[in-house]
């Protein structure tokens, strides 16, 4: 049998199992019983008991971490402890994703805090004693490891194309088009590639314009890839703030982080030399 042939039959096998609920105007029907209701704002899912008392949140998460590389798991909170939160990897099928059946379905058929009597308090407080820990691939986890470097970078550029990290002046961009200044992406169609030098003058790499590169001046060679739309990456336009922090990333000794500020002596205006 066909690999393709194997998939749907086992995603259809899972549609038909999860076929003995519905949700309809807000409440929710296991096996033609309601047991519970839900509400949704802003993509967070409120599930109440059939009093309307509100038990407990589930909020879809899609967020891209660095470059093309997404990620995407499900924030369960108990209403009546909002600093208690848990993430957790997707469970329901990809037909149901982002939607209000991935939320009743992953209650039901994930997380078995709905039943035939209602939400179960017990098997809701299980997990959030005893969270599951989530999977992430390779690829995830090397996303996030350079987004925290990133984040301690604190790169920003000016108006005048200087590179700052955390206040402090690091670099600059050479040959920036006429846009710059009013746009903080490279749009212009222009065959001169835009160049990173540091504080010293050295140079660190540059922006290859025609093919959306970013090059080292050791060689080392990134695509910029922005967004994703849908399940394909498409090549964007990338900011000049993404091109410095891609830059750091691949040359370390382009920008340092500062760890902690060194102040001299204080000396007093009218003290005695």
């Amino acid at each position: 049998m066909k690999k393709s042939t194997i998939i749907f039959f086992t995603v259809l096998g899972i549609l038909c199992n999860a076929q003995n609920f519905k949700t309809k105007r807000g409440i929710v029907s296991l096996d033609g019983v309601h047991v519970a209701k839900v509400s949704n704002k802003s993509n967070i899912y409120t599930f109440m008991d059939l009093g309307e008392t509100p038990m407990y949140t589930m909020e879809f998460i899609d967020k891209s971490i660095v470059d093309s590389v997404r990620d995407s798991y499900i924030k369960l909170n108990r209403v009546y402890n909002r600093d208690k939160t848990i993430e957790m990897d997707y469970i329901s099928p990809s037909a149901f994703s982002g939607e209000e059946k991935s939320a009743v379905y992953t209650s039901i058929k994930g997380l078995k805090v709905i039943d035939n009597k209602g939400i179960n308090i017990k098997n809701l407080d299980e997990i959030f004693q005893n969270a599951p820990k989530r999977k992430l691939d390779s690829k995830t986890k090397d996303a996030y490891t350079i987004r925290n470097k990133i984040d301690k970078l604190n790169i920003e550029v000016n108006k005048v194309g200087e590179i700052i990290s955390n206040g402090v002046p690091v670099g600059y961009f050479t040959n920036l088009p006429v846009s710059f200044g009013s746009e903080d992406t490279i749009t212009d169609k222009t065959f001169i590639d835009i160049e990173v030098y540091d504080a010293k003058s050295k140079y660190i790499g540059k922006y290859i314009t025609t093919t959306k590169q970013i090059k080292t001046a050791n060689g080392k060679i990134f695509t910029i890839y922005r967004e994703m739309s849908g399940r394909a990456a498409l090549l964007k336009f990338p900011t000049y703030k993404a091109i410095a922090e891609r830059m750091a990333i691949m040359d370390p000794n382009f920008i340092k982080v500062q760890e902690k500020v060194i102040v001299g002596d204080v000396v007093k205006g009218n003290a005695e030399k």
